[in-house]
């Protein structure tokens, strides 16, 4: 059977129908994780990030980022990817991730954050906590359409590529709302033609249909030195 983005089409479709059944579900259930973006967060929720932020920002008045380089942003698999450069070596990199951030943190601080950045391509890896919080897959799309949309006010067209949401044994139980949440945003990207979804979920499960354990430190979440070496071979070659 023809195969389209790494699935079988009638997998594909399967998918897209469950996706839309859950998240209408899931707004009618619940009208706080409804469709609608998430409203701009409250300043006690935007002060947790603050020690962070200005770290960023006294790191980059001692040692300038390359303008028009990859920003790599988003929460804690971005902030502990140490080797990122080494990784992307030959490619310009600033690597901008705090840890338990969730896509509106970024929507919201992208005036620190991104723009003073000018990149050329954001790769972009959130949602993984939005879930773990019990954001539903519709919330999930709508808060990643919220943060395109203020970064393409700024800068439009600007290529912006999202890494699907990964399979963790640590958030097992959120399987479901994660692989619906991957495939309403892969559809969105593929809406837009400045948008890449780029897979690494699936070449992180095993013959089992479980997540590898040799990807993950002993918290069974965060991605190991392996985890990253495999992202490497699939993110690099959407930059070049």
């Amino acid at each position: 059977m023809k195969r389209y983005f790494g699935f079988r089409v009638s997998a594909w479709f399967a998918v897209l129908l469950a996706a839309i059944l859950l998240a209408g579900k899931c707004q009618s259930a619940d009208p706080q994780t409804s469709g609608a973006p998430t409203n701009a967060l409250s300043t006690n929720a935007l002060s947790k990030w603050e020690p962070e932020i200005q770290t960023f920002e006294q790191m980059d008045k001692t040692n300038q980022p390359p303008e028009a380089a990859v920003l790599f942003l988003g929460s804690s698999s971005i902030r502990m990817w140490k080797t990122l450069a080494e990784d992307m070596e030959g490619i310009k990199t600033v690597r901008r991730g705090f840890g338990g951030s969730r896509i509106a943190d970024s929507t919201e601080l992208a005036e620190r954050i991104v723009f003073p950045y000018k990149p050329r391509m954001i790769v972009f890896y959130a949602g993984d906590n939005d879930i773990a919080a019990k954001a539903t897959p519709d919330q999930v799309l709508a808060d990643f359409k919220a943060f395109v949309q203020k970064v393409h006010k700024h800068f439009p067209n600007l290529p912006i590529a999202f890494v699907s949401i990964k399979p963790s044994m640590a958030r097992w139980e959120r399987i479901d709302q994660i692989r619906v949440s991957n495939a309403l945003v892969r559809h969105y990207c593929e809406s837009d033609h400045s948008l890449k979804y780029i897979d690494v979920f699936t070449l992180m499960l095993g013959c089992d249909g479980k997540p590898l354990p040799e990807l993950f430190e002993s918290d069974l979440l965060h991605l190991n030195r392996a985890g990253y070496k495999l992202w490497t071979r699939i993110i690099r070659p959407q930059l070049e």
